[in-house]
């Protein structure tokens, strides 16, 4: 008689992104401090615990651009695992963040091995890349302002699972500025209407209120 096989435990994503072992680790951000620079070695993916992320992009000609804010449940850093050996782009923390991070052989056998990480896994790519595609139609065909307010939405979470946050993540104005491709004057002058409006105040941090989303709705 064959002796019974054990079953395997069920992979736990939650207990697994929890733990720091077998090419884990966690690390504490600073806000403003740097995860890592355009044109290191790329060999491990990020996951954010908690916090947010930027990442920038540095052309030849010294022109820095936001291409991406990042928060807590978001990975970053994947495109180590299809062949790229340098970082294209910078990580730089917006606040306090929790930051795990995970070698590239490590993710690599979980995503043959564990299908609920590649389930995980493959549905933040799908979003990542909808998500690029929105932001190239916004910068192709909508205003500044339109853009700002998208921006503003998405930090506060509108649209997605759960409830939106009314306060949403310090960010400069030079920051929306990178990410909606516009100046600083010119954001400054869209926040400034938008509070005149009631769609966006100051009292304890940046408020946004669901009326901002006229602004994007408005033809």
């Amino acid at each position: 008689m064959k002796p019974k096989r054990t079953p395997k435990p069920a992979f736990d994503l939650k207990v697994f992104l929890a733990k720091a072992n077998g090419g884990r680790t966690n690390t504490e951000y600073h806000a403003n401090e740097r995860v890592f620079a355009q044109g290191e070695t790329a060999n491990a993916i990020f996951y954010i615990k908690k916090g947010e992320i930027k990442l920038t992009v540095l052309s030849k000609q010294g022109k820095e651009a936001v291409v991406a804010i990042l928060r807590g449940g978001d990975f970053f850093g994947e495109g180590c695992l299809a062949g790229q050996p340098l970082r294209m782009a910078s990580a730089i923390a917006l606040s306090e963040c929790s930051i795990m991070k995970v070698e590239k052989a490590v993710v690599v056998r979980l995503l043959h091995e564990e299908p609920s990480f590649s389930e995980l896994f493959m549905a933040h790519l799908l979003s990542r890349n909808i998500k690029i595609e929105e932001d190239l139609v916004d910068q192709l065909f909508n205003s500044s302002e339109k853009r700002l307010a998208r921006v503003l939405l998405l930090l506060a979470n509108f649209g997605k699972e759960g409830t939106p946050q009314m306060v949403i993540p310090k960010i400069s104005q030079e920051t929306l500025a990178e990410i909606i491709g516009t100046t600083r004057s010119r954001v400054s002058f869209f926040m400034n209407r938008f509070r005149k409006l009631g769609f966006v105040d100051y009292n304890g941090g940046l408020k946004v209120h669901s009326s901002l989303l006229n602004v994007v709705l408005h033809e």
